[in-house]
């Protein structure tokens, strides 16, 4: 195997994605279903994003933070995506040391933004519903852009230390990840020398962020249920669950794949190690698709929207 200068901060040239061991004859077709799932969530992100730009009926916070949703879902995708495709379909396998801690900085941060975008979400639920008098003044254009700046150098910030702890680690014999993307936790299993400050960090930040998030969101609910079950009026109870219900699908497909993640790694030695490798690469996959899916079918203003955008693309046509 080939080694950098002796001086350099890596050991080892390149790294080796190797993905699914155990069915490295036939992975090639998995880039079928994968491919159509990153393009789905591409177009279907884009259009959402599209839509809420265009009509101005929708420049509202709300929709706002379905814009900003869609943005870290079309990141988390570019980052992962393009390279899951090259490793299955053309054996790209190598990836240079920089690239793929830029990579393990990016899915990081981008996983935290959206966990981070789920809990504001669900508090402006909770205000609409709960003191939907203060509504108006409480979230505000101003209060989404100081959120928006809040969620970008918390995640930002906090994370930043994960890839440059992982990039000081010596890594002297081992280049071959056993995973489709540079996770830290398999990255950093091929160092030489003690990870454990790395782990210890990253456990920390991990529940901090992620684990915080579910916390308040998991309050926020709580609060909107007990609100919601006061409510006399026919039909008013139905009418503020359905404002919750896309909203609450999305965050508990979230976080349950998270806990199901979590709990495949601390049981790998019974699981087929190709199990969690897929289920991680869904979880950069489907959430990105299911989330303007969602939105898009269960909101009649959104749906009104992509209407009227392809009428006038129509239109547009037939005038051409």
């Amino acid at each position: 195997m080939s080694a950098a200068n002796t001086t350099s901060t890596f050991q080892v040239a390149h790294f080796v994605l190797v993905c699914f061991t155990g069915i490295q004859s036939w992975q090639h077709w998995l880039s079928i279903p994968l491919a159509i799932l990153f393009l789905v969530a591409f177009i279907s992100n884009i259009t959402i994003l599209t839509v809420i730009q265009r009509e101005h009926t929708l420049h509202e916070p709300m929709y706002y933070f379905l814009s900003l949703l869609a943005v870290f879902d079309l990141g988390l995708c570019m980052a992962t995506a393009p390279k899951i495709l090259g490793i299955l379909c053309l054996d790209m396998k190598v990836i240079d040391p920089p690239a793929c801690f830029l990579q393990m900085y990016l899915m990081n941060i981008l996983l935290a933004m959206e966990s981070a975008t789920f809990l504001f979400m669900a508090y402006d639920r909770y205000i609409a519903i709960c003191k939907p008098l203060r509504y108006p003044s409480v979230i505000t254009a101003r209060f989404v852009a100081k959120v928006i700046v809040f969620i970008v150098l918390r995640n930002a910030l906090l994370l930043l230390p994960v890839p440059v702890f992982a990039a000081r680690l010596q890594y002297c014999s081992r280049n071959v990840v056993e995973h489709c993307f540079c996770t830290s936790a398999a990255v950093t299993s091929l160092a030489c020398n003690d990870r454990t400050f790395n782990t210890l960090y990253q456990l920390i930040v991990a529940f901090g962020l992620l684990g915080s998030d579910l916390i308040f969101i998991i309050l926020s609910y709580c609060l909107i249920l007990r609100v919601v079950m006061t409510f006399q009026g026919k039909g008013a109870a139905a009418k503020a669950f359905s404002t919750c219900s896309s909203h609450f699908i999305l965050i508990s497909f979230f976080y349950t794949v998270l806990l199901v993640l979590i709990f495949t790694a601390r049981y790998e030695k019974v699981i087929p190690h190709d199990i969690p490798i897929l289920l991680n690469v869904l979880h950069f996959l489907v959430p990105p698709v299911l989330n303007p899916i969602v939105y898009g079918v269960r909101t009649t203003e959104i749906k009104r929207g992509i209407r009227k955008m392809i009428r006038s693309r129509i239109t547009a046509t037939q005038v051409q």
